[in-house]
């Protein structure tokens, strides 16, 4: 099955990030817009391994909604939580965090921003533990 044909949630999977977004992933991510009219909206889907880094919303937080696959999300300082379908992640803003999918896993997620005026993403360092990355 190719990989742009597999889909373990319940949206399209959509197009492939832009490359100067996917920088700051370890492997392939894809996004589908869903809505921009109270919040932004989308579908993210991570290829099997795909982690993004270490990041912060600054101004407005994000809620996740997994919709399909596994995957992680730890808080800087804390274990990592295992994700599954169903799950829902409130990440409030200002907290350096990071996501993405079990190796072994395709990972697709709801994500709702706030629409914040001034509200930006701060990209840090990449996932270092060897568990979590390709």
């Amino acid at each position: 099955m190719s990989e742009t044909n597999f889909n373990p949630g319940i949206f399209p999977v959509g197009k492939l990030f832009p490359e100067e977004s996917l920088q700051y992933f370890t492997g392939k991510a894809y996004s589908s817009t869903l809505s921009k009219e109270n919040a932004a909206i989308s579908n993210t889907t991570l290829e099997p391994g795909c982690v993004n880094n270490w990041h912060i919303h600054h101004k407005a937080g994000q809620t996740l909604l997994v919709t399909g696959g596994t995957g992680w999300y730890q808080v800087w300082g804390e274990a990592p939580r295992e994700l599954h379908a169903g799950d829902v992640v409130d990440i409030p803003p200002e907290v350096k965090h990071w996501h993405g999918a079990k190796k072994d896993s395709w990972f697709s997620y709801v994500v709702v921003k706030p629409l914040v005026d001034g509200a930006t993403n701060e990209w840090l360092e990449p996932v270092s533990d060897p568990a979590f990355v390709k």
